[in-house]
């Protein structure tokens, strides 16, 4: 429907489009964590779940990941945010709600403090303290060496560990968004803990909410249909539909 979207770097962004009630002008777009895409199943059922009730929505993945172009050594969070930036270049006339998990839960953070065309943020299991997730996870590994989570498809670069000290923690930037946001995160979190997203919310303005999911995991293994009702229900009240 939007036809081929690429970066500013001139590489492809993988996506796939579930049509819904277009007359809104209305559109949810998911982005996903480090080492994902677009296909991990809690997204394709949130994507699945919203265009079955009418919503359209739009999941892709970053460069680098999936099948989009690029390599995976080069994708940071800073480089997420333009790939992001130009989907909505190609999203133009429609209002968008964007749902990032886990390292999309940042480069929603990072994009939505300075760009008018998000009319509303979810962080799922949103990443906050981006250094310290980088040297708590991968403290032990040589950049441009190693792998992450001992993953052969996902080394390790140096542009990742730099972008990440870089930024360094996004929670200075939650008083620059001035949207409705919805903080979802799992209380058995071992990859982004509960506090990243308590630590934000605290500094966020209103309208926000934050749902605890009891005892859910970073992907939501056996509560996504808890967290696909949490998200569904706020993207409905965002439409008018509630």
């Amino acid at each position: 429907m939007f036809g081929t979207i690429r970066n500013i770097e001139g590489e492809k962004i993988d996506y796939t489009f579930h049509p819904g009630d277009k007359s809104r002008k209305v559109i949810v777009v998911l982005g996903h964590g480090v080492t994902g895409n677009k296909d991990r199943p809690f997204v394709v059922a949130l994507a699945e779940a919203l265009s079955h009730d009418g919503i359209p929505t739009l999941r892709l993945s970053f460069s680098g990941n999936g099948d989009s172009e690029g390599r995976f050594e080069d994708s940071t969070i800073s480089k997420e945010v333009e790939d992001l930036r130009c989907v909505l270049d190609a999203l133009d006339g429609w209002k968008i709600l964007y749902v990032g998990h886990s390292m999309g839960g940042a480069v929603g953070v990072l994009l939505a403090g300075r760009d008018t065309r998000l009319g509303g943020l979810v962080s799922l299991a949103g990443m906050v303290h981006t250094d310290a997730f980088s040297q708590r996870e991968f403290g032990d590994v040589t950049p441009n060496e190693g792998f992450m989570w001992d993953e052969p498809a996902c080394p390790l670069s140096q542009a990742f560990i730099d972008d990440t000290a870089a930024i360094g923690t996004v929670v200075t930037r939650a008083p620059s968004i001035r949207v409705p946001w919805l903080l979802v995160h799992g209380t058995e979190d071992d990859v982004v803990p509960l506090q990243d997203s308590l630590d934000i919310f605290e500094r966020a303005n209103e309208p926000k909410q934050l749902v605890r999911i009891e005892g859910a995991d970073h992907v939501f293994s056996e509560h996504t249909p808890d967290m696909i009702k949490i998200v569904h229900e706020w993207v409905r009240e965002q439409i008018g539909c509630a």
